[in-house]
């Protein structure tokens, strides 16, 4: 009988398991995260987008095989309905030691509602040119 997944009642109990899970390099709870659909979608940093499970998995593997990426989430854009979800926010990477890296990413979540609860569909992530600025950017959420 298959694993039951664990149900997540909301978009920010899915966004943060997400980002704990990237955090500690643990690819099967991070992989659980994910819809049951081959058509979920993956873009890293400078990736080319990567459509499906197998996929997906492969490059957080990647990824992960040099250890935990540690990010931070800030200023979040969130916009919500009943059956979906789209998270803006900024990525500040760190390395495992706390040491912050100068390098922050955009990073897009979008999220579905099914009957296991909240799941990721999307994930594009891109780096941001320059420097981060907290004092310019909106931190505004939408519902």
């Amino acid at each position: 009988m298959p694993k039951a997944r664990k149900q997540f009642g909301s978009v920010d109990d899915i966004e943060h398991a997400f980002y704990d899970a990237i955090g500690r390099a643990d690819l099967d709870a991070l992989m659980e995260l994910w819809a049951d659909d081959e058509e979920i979608v993956c873009i890293h940093p400078d990736g080319t987008r990567l459509i499906g499970f197998a996929a997906i998995r492969a490059s957080w593997a990647d990824i992960f095989a040099t250890g935990g990426v540690h990010i931070h989430p800030v200023q979040l854009h969130a916009s919500q309905n009943m059956m979906s979800a789209v998270h803006n926010l900024i990525e500040e990477v760190s390395s495992p030691e706390g040491v912050q890296r100068d390098v922050h990413i955009v990073a897009t979540n979008v999220y579905v509602k099914t009957p296991a609860g909240w799941r990721i569909v999307v994930h594009h992530a891109s780096a941001a040119p320059g420097k981060h600025d907290v004092q310019k950017v909106s931190t505004t959420i939408l519902h």
